[in-house]
């Protein structure tokens, strides 16, 4: 039996389950290269995330770029990365045994991204089949994080109140997003945010490897 602190764990997905900056890197590049755009590196590439494919493009272009061109490139880049998502993606080591873990012990898992919502669908499928009860990207009709709309609507889905469940990210849109919708957090040190960043966002603390998750959740 486990004396368990959380009835579910809802997962960010870019920097969190899935390392994914180098599709989106390179699928980024090509739209840029299309619309005759210098390309931007890997680590721009890490900035410019969490806040949604759209924003990624619009800090991506060179400044003073047009609304018109943005849009462009914009559905290049979604179409282009439609097909690419899962080239060069991987989840991170330990965390397909982590939620494992977790479901086995009766704990909900899900996903609640700011990642195109097509991308969060087909990614959970390729990578985690079956391994979560609910998966939520970012779409029309519902505010992205760090609003507190797309948890809120993962915890009306499975039925739990906020103080059932934690919230696991790697950046500030995450540790936001716990804050604004009132769950506890457990940030994660391998993600797309350095962790003295974290730190200093007031995050309680940063953990280095999956397994402490289940440590955390599980109560052990």
């Amino acid at each position: 039996m486990y004396d368990m602190r959380y009835k579910a764990a809802i997962f960010d997905m870019d920097g969190t389950i899935l390392n994914t900056l180098e599709d989106l890197t390179d699928s980024t590049n090509y739209a840029l290269a299309h619309h005759g755009f210098p390309e931007r590196t890997i680590d721009e590439v890490r900035r410019f995330v969490g806040n949604g494919i759209r924003k990624l493009i619009e800090r991506a272009v060179p400044a003073g770029t047009d609304v018109a061109t943005i849009d462009k490139v914009f559905d290049t880049f979604a179409s282009y990365y439609k097909e690419h998502s899962a080239i060069k993606t991987r989840p991170y080591d330990g965390i397909h045994d982590a939620i494992a873990k977790l479901r086995a012990a009766g704990v909900k898992t899900a996903v609640v991204s700011n990642k195109a919502d097509f991308a969060v669908q087909d990614l959970c499928v390729d990578y985690f089949p079956g391994m979560f009860d609910f998966a939520l990207g970012e779409k029309s009709g519902i505010a992205k994080k760090p609003a507190p709309d797309m948890v809120e609507e993962c915890l009306r889905t499975l039925g739990l109140e906020k103080k059932d469940v934690v919230y696991i990210g790697d950046s500030d849109v995450d540790l936001a997003a716990a804050r604004n919708s009132g769950t506890d957090v457990i940030m994660v040190g391998w993600g797309f945010r350095d962790e003295e960043f974290i730190m200093s966002l007031g995050a309680p603390f940063v953990i280095h490897e999956p397994q402490k998750i289940v440590d955390i959740i599980l109560g052990e």
